[in-house]
C-alpha cells in the first residue's frame, strides 16, 4: 500500500515549504489581474503565501510577488491583498 504524496509549496514571504492546504494562493490572470484564490483551483500563474501578516510583510519587502510573476507588482495590489487576506484569515 502506497502513501499519498502531499504537494508542497514554498511561501514567497518566509520561504518555508508547507502543504498546499495550509497556504493561500495568489493568482495572476490575464483578465482579472492579481487576486487571492481561496479555492486554489482557478486558472492562472500562482504563488503561495502563509496565512499570516508577517509573511505578507516579508513578501512585500523582498518583492516575492515580483519574482514569482516576473513583473513589477504595483503597491495598490499589495494593499488589496492585505485586506483580502485579513478577511479570509478572519473567517477560518
Amino acid at each position: 500500500m502506497s502513501t499519498k504524496k502531499i504537494p508542497l509549496r514554498q511561501c514567497i514571504g518566509c520561504g518555508e515549504m508547507k502543504s498546499k492546504k495550509e497556504m493561500i494562493r495568489i493568482l495572476k490572470t490575464e483578465s482579472e489581474g492579481i487576486l487571492l484564490d481561496a479555492t486554489g483551483r482557478k486558472n492562472g500563474r500562482g504563488a503561495y503565501i502563509c496565512p499570516s501578516a508577517d509573511c505578507l510583510k516579508k513578501a512585500v519587502k523582498s518583492r516575492g510577488l515580483d519574482r514569482s510573476f516576473k513583473m513589477q507588482v504595483p503597491r495598490e495590489v499589495y494593499e488589496t491583498l492585505e485586506k483580502e487576506m485579513e478577511r479570509i484569515v478572519g473567517q477560518q
